[in-house]
């Protein structure tokens, strides 16, 4: 019979590894990182892991049929619960820290774990995931344990796989085993050497002393039979030569034969072979071998206590850590909550919410203005080259031009008032390049009658050339101010965005911005508001150079002409402002505001 103190004991141990696995799983759900003491169990495909996992759970769901070792990653939370006559398994939601309803019965468990699986890598478009499936099982046959089932090694992706799968799981288990706080399970088989094995170098790499890790010989009872005397058991169980001295290896076999109708046969089965083997080295093998240095390394049931005795200790070792991890995360969230209650407190006086705003609101315009002027400087504001700011646009070419445009400054990323003048300049070469359009010969036959029948001039051809030079200038230089004017609102909008960062980056705590970091809307209305701001006055600017364009090109604009005996003759008066001097027929027309 139990005494009180061991009662209480084993009633510590099971509150402290409930507290680690509720704590793992939102440290899983949250992405956080804490020195829990896990079972990180590795091995090649084929060594046995899945078998021993099963083993370990105490009930049978044919893990092996599902593959998952080679898929995902899956974390095994055992809770030895004497009052739980059938298995508990539960699958935590993706990305929660909440756990489904019980998987009933345990033969489906497997079916769940395969689904789970297959969503997980459709959605990800791969063949393996390091995201892991966590499952949560209550039984009255398991330990208190915690085990990592990783993918296992394989030499060779299978069909369908991309080739860079053994690397991405090799890759992916390492990462499962580098964190110190993890005790690594390492399986291999025991008709492999250790001199010949596979993977024993990924353990080396980690852990080069084996402080850390447990070797497991897997399927013992196909090496067992091997021996005859004494002395080869004795060399063999103690892996001299080939591993560090202060590794001790399992030697571990389970039954082949999983016809047995229920879980409690097969745990049955378990142990007959663990007396099984006992009993072939004590009675089979000439002078038996060295119990008293290798007994409690064989059999399942000696790495079963080994395992739940380790990870008991390594969590009350690890509590003082852990507490002070868990305490630093409480101030924090109370800092955090100290701040908002402040600002809920800020929130109720909205007069000063509107100053705070109104203060806002000038100082970004202000940097607007200062980007614009060019006498804002700051390491946050970052402009776009000639071919980034035409992406942000619609305007991508120059319309009617022909060839590609490109400033001197093309390359500079520039913002701003430096912004706007580039494209200006770039505006300026595009007009000059810019073809005249051609004109067909019925328009032409067309505007030169009806002029004729207006007053039969002498000088008609020449009226009718001026209207549709006029008429032809219009069209080409309407798209083109047109596309100048969207180039120019785009760059006005990412002056706005400039402005913005700098301004949040150069505040300090105190400013503003603080104080209506929390009112997402007012951000968004303020943007808002600017958006509409840009489209208002580039439609303004479009209808203002529309104008001034049917001005100039007007048949009322005074147009001066350098004649061939050098005198100068005006066909009309205009007001100076709409004045338009063209220096000699044939050539192209002095840069005039627009």
């Amino acid at each position: 019979m139990r005494s009180s103190s061991e009662h209480d004991s084993d009633l510590n141990r099971r509150s402290r590894y409930a507290a680690y696995t509720q704590l793992q799983a939102a440290a899983v759900a949250f992405d956080e990182s804490f020195y829990i003491p896990e079972i990180v169990a590795i091995g090649g495909q084929s060594d046995g892991k899945s078998s021993l996992l099963e083993a370990f759970l105490g009930f049978k769901f044919n893990v092996r049929e599902v593959e998952m070792g080679t898929r995902r990653p899956l974390i095994v939370q055992m809770f030895h619960n004497p009052e739980a006559v059938t298995p508990c398994c539960r699958l935590k939601a993706e990305d929660s820290e909440e756990y489904g309803p019980p998987i009933q019965p345990e033969t489906a468990v497997a079916e769940a774990i395969r689904n789970a699986t297959e969503s997980h890598l459709r959605s990800i478009g791969r063949p393996v995931s390091a995201t892991p499936i966590m499952m949560r099982a209550e039984y009255a046959h398991c330990p208190n344990l915690t085990i990592i089932d990783t993918p296992g090694f394989i030499m060779k992706a299978r069909s369908g796989e991309p080739e860079s799968t053994p690397d991405e799981i090799m890759d992916m288990v390492r990462r499962e085993i580098e964190p110190p706080h993890r005790l690594i399970l390492f399986l291999q088989q025991a008709s492999v050497e250790w001199c010949s094995s596979l993977w024993l170098h990924v353990i080396q790499q980690v852990d080069p002393h084996c402080q850390r890790t447990v070797m497991v010989c897997s399927k013992f009872d196909n090496r067992v039979k091997e021996f005859a005397e004494r002395w080869e058991v004795d060399r063999y169980l103690s892996a001299s030569g080939y591993l560090n001295s202060t590794v001790r290896p399992f030697f571990v076999a389970l039954p082949k034969d999983r016809s047995t109708s229920t879980s409690q046969q097969w745990r049955q089965s378990i142990q007959e072979v663990d007396r099984g083997i006992l009993a072939y080295l004590r009675d089979k093998v000439a002078g038996g071998f060295d119990e008293v240095q290798f007994g409690a390394r064989i059999g399942f049931a000696s790495l079963k206590q080994f395992l739940e005795d380790e990870l008991a200790r390594k969590y009350k070792e690890a509590a003082p850590a852990t507490l002070a991890i868990l305490q630093q995360r409480c101030n924090e969230c109370s800092e955090a909550v100290d701040s908002l209650a402040t600002r809920l407190c800020s929130a109720q006086d909205v007069s000063a919410l509107r100053r705070a705003g109104l203060q806002y609101v000038f100082e970004v315009a202000g940097r607007v203005q200062a980007l614009l002027d060019g006498t804002a400087s700051h390491p946050l504001a970052q402009g776009l080259t000639t071919a980034e700011e035409r992406a942000s646009c619609s305007v991508t070419q120059w319309p009617g031009v022909q060839e590609d445009v490109q400033p001197p400054s093309a390359d500079l990323r520039l913002y701003g008032g430096a912004a706007f003048e580039r494209c200006l300049c770039e505006f300026q070469a595009a007009a000059r390049v810019l073809g005249f359009p051609s004109v067909a010969k019925t328009r032409v036959a067309n505007v030169l009658l009806a002029v004729k029948l207006r007053g039969g001039a002498v000088d008609g051809a020449a009226t009718a050339a001026q209207d549709i030079a006029r008429s032809s200038a219009r069209e080409a230089l309407a798209p083109l101010m047109d596309a100048a004017t969207a180039r120019l609102a785009a760059i006005l909008r990412t002056t706005f965005d400039i402005a913005l960062d700098s301004h949040m980056g150069a505040s300090g705590d105190e400013g503003p911005q603080e104080v209506l970091r929390p009112y997402v809307a007012f951000f968004a209305a303020l943007r808002l508001a600017f958006g509409a701001f840009v489209a208002d006055t580039t439609v303004r600017c479009k209808s203002l150079l529309r104008h001034h364009l049917e001005a100039n090109t007007s048949q009322y604009a005074a147009l001066s002409w350098v004649g061939p005996g050098g005198q100068v003759s005006s066909t009309a008066a205009a007001p100076p402002d709409e004045v338009s001097t063209w220096e000699g027929r044939g050539r192209e027309p002095a840069p005039r505001q627009l």
